[in-house]
């Protein structure tokens, strides 16, 4: 199944109205049955009551050598949010399903670099991540979710672990949405930063190939406060929810949170009159935080106090997510428009000359310098380089020999320029995408 341009974190707009509909917890809209449904088990990750500020241990990973500057080709890979969430057990309710998204540009390298999106090919792998059917039950409640029978292993998109990437000119990247990795690898091990590895090839004849983290945690920690004892922690979440709103999930299993509460990010458009699932859960939870007593409240909910999503420059620096996007009650103001009202480099950054964001255009979507895009550079949201996971930093160090920014500017330019860096983008910019036969290959 080819990706859509419009598509928004982290399930394509077009692909979920078409699957989801109005969104009834047990009837929803149907999808083309792709196969057979699969067997599937969860394995348990409970959380950790430490607010220490350590990481998962990276796997050991070599650093490459940085390109040679004859290389006639360079890929700069990204995933689109720093960080997806998923459930672990989808048996009783459904927050967020497995997809991930990752976007790659392919530089032709020169004097004036071209960004290239066709006469290539180009394909992505997760070494380590080979196969999630046995890690996680997804696959067994596909159908009463979202009515659609998955194979085993292919995402809500129909990609899987590995295979092609969609050229998306209009962005002049490559993209593929909706791969089913999680965080726990082929050896067993919790591994919320796997790396994917990304190759550009021409007739069969590899031109580049680059690195990118597909970040992926389902440690949502509920059971800080749901822990009725003989119950399951989302038994006792629907129970209360039914308690308090008069509702009857327990008894309609598993439940689709947005079929009532907007997700934008779902395609799923609630019921009106009732708070997207943004605004109710931060609203709801933002007095009880103090009971807690965490040092991060964010992390009850979003990864997490082993996965500790934040791990950039902003973090390396003693901010922390309110700092960006404000405490529980801005967050959860029901006019907030979650997924698009975040937080701009523009609100703190200000170097003369530059810009930041496009116009009305989130930093994960925004180019720069000519066409290439924010993150190619940068890298993503809540992973902007150089962060304290290791294997964040493996594509920049692989490049230009460091961490941080791609700053070097022979990694795309074959000399380096004469002219000062101009960290604009134009949409004047000619030639921004080309064919790769246009030039020598």
């Amino acid at each position: 199944m080819k990706q859509s341009s419009s598509f928004v974190f982290p399930l394509t707009l077009a692909v979920l109205v078409a699957v989801l509909g109005t969104g009834c917890p047990n009837q929803l809209s149907q999808l083309s049955a792709l196969s057979d449904s699969s067997r599937s088990h969860s394995d348990s990750d409970s959380h950790s009551d430490s607010d220490s500020d350590s990481h998962p241990a990276p796997d050991p990973t070599p650093t490459p050598a940085p390109a040679p500057s004859s290389a006639a080709y360079v890929v700069l890979a990204h995933n689109d949010l720093g960080m997806h969430c998923m459930n672990e057990d989808f048996s009783e309710f459904m927050i967020l399903p497995p997809y991930n998204t990752v976007r790659a540009q392919v530089i032709r390298r020169g004097e004036e670099p071209k960004i290239i999106t066709s006469g290539v090919q180009v394909d992505y792998v997760i070494p380590s991540n080979t196969t999630s059917v046995n890690k996680t039950n997804f696959w067994t409640y596909a159908l009463d979710l979202f009515g659609v029978t998955l194979p085993p292993d292919v995402g809500l998109t129909g990609n899987g672990l590995k295979g092609p990437m969609a050229a998306e000119p209009a962005a002049g990247d490559w993209v593929v949405t909706g791969i089913p990795v999680t965080p726990i690898n082929d050896e067993n091990q919790l591994d919320p930063y796997p790396l994917a590895t990304i190759s550009a090839t021409k007739n069969g004849q590899k031109l580049a190939s680059s690195q990118a983290v597909v970040p992926v945690s389902w440690e949502i920690s509920c059971d800080i406060c749901h822990s009725t004892p003989g119950i399951s922690v989302a038994t006792d979440i629907l129970r209360a929810h039914d308690r308090m709103h008069g509702t009857a999930l327990e008894t309609q299993k598993p439940v689709v949170c947005g079929s009532c509460h907007a997700q934008p990010p779902l395609g799923l458009t609630g019921v009106q009159g009732v708070p997207s699932l943004s605004s109710a859960m931060h609203s709801a939870h933002a007095s009880r935080m103090a009971v807690a007593n965490l040092a991060v409240d964010c992390y009850a909910c979003h990864p997490g106090f082993k996965t500790q999503c934040l791990r950039d420059i902003h973090f390396k620096k003693g901010l922390d997510c309110v700092d960006c996007h404000g405490g529980m009650q801005q967050v959860g103001d029901p006019s907030r428009q979650s997924w698009q009202d975040e937080p701009r480099c523009g609100d703190c950054h200000n170097k003369k000359g530059h810009e930041y964001e496009q116009t009305n255009t989130l930093f994960r979507n925004s180019k720069g310098h000519h066409g290439v895009s924010c993150s190619s550079c940068h890298g993503s949201p809540h992973a902007i380089t150089p962060t304290v996971n290791a294997q964040d930093n493996v594509q920049a160090i692989a490049l230009q020999g460091h961490a941080g920014t791609i700053d070097t500017c022979t990694v795309c330019h074959t000399m380096k320029p004469d002219d000062s860096f101009d960290h604009r983008f134009s949409g004047g910019d000619k030639a921004v995408t080309q064919d790769a036969s246009e030039g020598n290959a």
